[in-house]
Formats: C-alpha cells, structure tokens, sequence
C-alpha cells in the first residue's frame, strides 16, 4: 500500500467513527433530523432486539422520538468498536461494517430518585441495558453514511439495584 492509501483509509475510519458518535449523540440529544441525516436514502434502523421496532430510517426515528419521550435524559456509550473497511486489493472500498458495545443509562420521565447531587441533578439513571451495534456503512456522495443498524440487547435493569454503595 502507498502512504496515499494509507492515508485514505485512516481518513475513511475516522469519518466512520464520527458517524458512529453522531448516532449515539443524536438519539441522546433527541435530535431527530440529525439522526436520519446519518442515514443513506434507503437506510434502515432495527430495535427488534431491544423491544422496539424494524423499519426505514424515517419511521424509526418517528418511533424513537415517542418512546423517548419516557427518558428525557439519555446518556449512552458507544464502545469497543471493531470496524471491518472493505478491501478491494489494498485499496479501501466502499462499504463497512461496525460492531460495537454500548452501555445506555437512562433516566425515566418523573422519577423518584431523592439522591441529588449538589447541583441539584440525580445522582444515578434509573434505568441501564448493555448490548450490541451492528451498523452496516456506505461511501456516497454526502460522505459515510449508515445503510443499516441493529441492536442487539444483551441485557436491562433497574440502574438502582446495580449502582455502587
């Protein structure tokens, strides 16, 4: 491979990487517009996994702003990414697949949590689940974009009973 080559796929898996974030920011932002903008054209989302649904990027994203709306404080992690950039005879190609683990507090609309911190805000989320991304990506011409992700739930619970005492 040459130094341009190099290069190249060193740029590509970071402009992938940035995509990745900007999921995980924009479902915890609840911005919406910002999430299907992360999509190609005929991108789709499954949370099938996860309790929710299968469909094109716009109408899960319909979904997740409704079913959201239960947590409106979000926080979750995107980690432990393994990302696989096509090969095409030592040049990068364009299509990639990412694997990553994610680790998703949240917070639940009203909740009864009287342990503050001195800000004011609660100290613990009252709900976590851990699991699985398998995005799948494309090369176009508005750069990396996602064709398809599905969540793989590995599991849930109450974030009281797992905090640290």
């Amino acid at each position: 491979m040459t130094q341009r080559v190099d290069l190249s796929t060193v740029m590509d898996r970071l402009s992938i990487d940035a995509v990745i974030t900007g999921y995980a920011r924009a479902v915890d932002d609840g911005e919406w517009a910002d999430y299907q903008a992360l999509f190609a054209a005929d991108g789709r989302a499954d949370y099938r996994g996860a309790g929710g649904i299968e469909g094109p990027a716009a109408e899960v994203a319909e979904w997740l702003a409704e079913t959201m709306r239960l947590f409106p404080v979000r926080q979750h992690l995107i980690v432990n990414r393994l990302l696989d950039l096509q090969d095409l005879g030592g040049y990068p190609g364009d299509r990639a697949e990412v694997r990553a683990d994610y680790l998703n507090p949240m917070r639940l609309e009203g909740a009864a949590n009287n342990e503050n911190s001195a800000e004011g805000r609660a100290t613990a989320p009252n709900f976590v689940s851990g699991g699985r991304y398998a995005f799948t990506l494309s090369r176009t011409g508005n750069g990396w974009r996602i064709r398809t992700v599905t969540v793989h739930e590995k599991w849930r619970g109450a974030a009281d009973s797992l905090s640290a005492r």
